[in-house]
C-alpha cells in the first residue's frame, strides 16, 4: 500500500477557484470561448505536476503565502488534485465541443466548472474534493490529517 502524501496548505487550491469563476464567466459574457481551453491547460498543470506548475498556484506560493501567517490546518492534497482533473476533463470536453461547432455543449460543460469552482470559493464546500473523500473512506484508503 502506497503511502499518503504529504499535507498541503489547503488556501493554495481554494487560490484557483475564484480566479477559475471569474475567467470562465466573463468568458461566456464575452463569447471568448479561448478562455476554456486556456484555464484546462491552468487546471491541467496544477493537477498533474503540483503546484510549481500551476501558474495560480504558483502566484499564491510565491506572492499572497508569504504575506499570510501559517495555515489553521493542514490537508490531504488528492481531493484537490482529484477536483481539478474533474474540471480538467469538463473543460477539456467543453473546449473538443467549440471545435466540433456546438458552443451550447461547450459552455454548458464550462459554466458547470465555473458553478463548482464559485460554490466551492464562496461556500468552502468542493464538490469534487468530497466525492474522492466519499470514494476514499468507502475504500478505506488512509487519509491524510
Amino acid at each position: 500500500m502506497a503511502a499518503a502524501p504529504a499535507p498541503i496548505d489547503p488556501r493554495g487550491p481554494r487560490s484557483n477557484k475564484p480566479v477559475l469563476t471569474v475567467a470562465l464567466l466573463v468568458g461566456f459574457l464575452l463569447d471568448w470561448k479561448t478562455v476554456v481551453p486556456i484555464f484546462a491547460v491552468v487546471l491541467f498543470l496544477g493537477a498533474a505536476f503540483g503546484p510549481r506548475y500551476g501558474p495560480v498556484l504558483r502566484f499564491y506560493a510565491a506572492v499572497v503565502r508569504p504575506r499570510l501567517g501559517p495555515p489553521a490546518h493542514f490537508e490531504d492534497p488528492r481531493p484537490p488534485r482529484f477536483a481539478a482533473t474533474v474540471g480538467v476533463v469538463f473543460l477539456a470536453a467543453g473546449s473538443v465541443a467549440f471545435l466540433a461547432d456546438a458552443p451550447g455543449l461547450g459552455w454548458g460543460l464550462s459554466l458547470v466548472v465555473a458553478l463548482l469552482a464559485g460554490l466551492a470559493a464562496t461556500t468552502g464546500l468542493c464538490v469534487g474534493c468530497e466525492i474522492w473523500l466519499f470514494v476514499a473512506r468507502r475504500r478505506r484508503v488512509e487519509l491524510v490529517a
